[in-house]
């Protein structure tokens, strides 16, 4: 969400708290938030209103949402613990996995996941680390399946480093599940 810490942009992301969901407003931690002082933003969301998912899930209508904490939490000793996010969920209900790293995916074909929904990349942003995208990651912007699993990955809203995108606008992306029993 955030490339910077809590006292220096809290005023910035102020506004995201006025976000409504009828089932809530979630978060996964992203590699930026441990680079800022990931407790510290975890604390701050949930001020905010929102539930982390750190290496966890919500039961919601009709599917399971889960979240794993980023790989770069490894580092402090809390990176993404699939099997305690996704292990003992009800494997009737479709599963929904917030991973910020599109790598994830291969974790969430073994778990059985449906759809994944991951940032990170920004699309590449920028020539000619779009080819330094494409290779350390599994899809770069878009959907893409792999075995049963869905994987989509935002370009994001934002910029790293220099505030330019070419070949890789910004996107907020909206998805809307619906079930077939519905």
């Amino acid at each position: 969400m955030v490339d910077g810490d809590v006292d220096e942009l809290s005023d910035a992301v102020e506004p995201l708290a006025r976000l409504r969901a009828r089932h809530g407003t979630y978060f996964v931690t992203g590699n930026h938030e441990y680079i800022s002082g990931a407790d510290q933003w975890v604390e701050k969301v949930r001020e905010m209103g929102w539930r982390p998912l750190e290496n966890a899930r919500a039961e919601l209508s009709g599917f399971t949402l889960a979240g794993v904490n980023d790989f770069e939490g490894v580092t402090t000793g809390r990176g993404p613990d699939f099997t305690k996010a996704l292990g003992d969920r009800d494997p009737a209900l479709a599963t929904l996995l917030l991973a910020h790293q599109p790598t994830a995916v291969h974790e969430a074909v073994c778990h059985g996941v449906d759809l994944q929904l991951s940032g990170h990349t920004h699309g590449g942003q920028l020539w000619p680390f779009t080819y330094v995208a494409e290779a350390a990651n599994p899809t770069v912007a878009g959907l893409e399946r792999y075995g049963d699993t869905q994987l989509y990955v935002s370009r994001g809203a934002g910029a790293w480093g220099p505030p330019t995108r070419v070949g890789a606008p910004s996107d907020v992306t909206i998805v809307e599940l619906a079930s077939r029993q519905a």
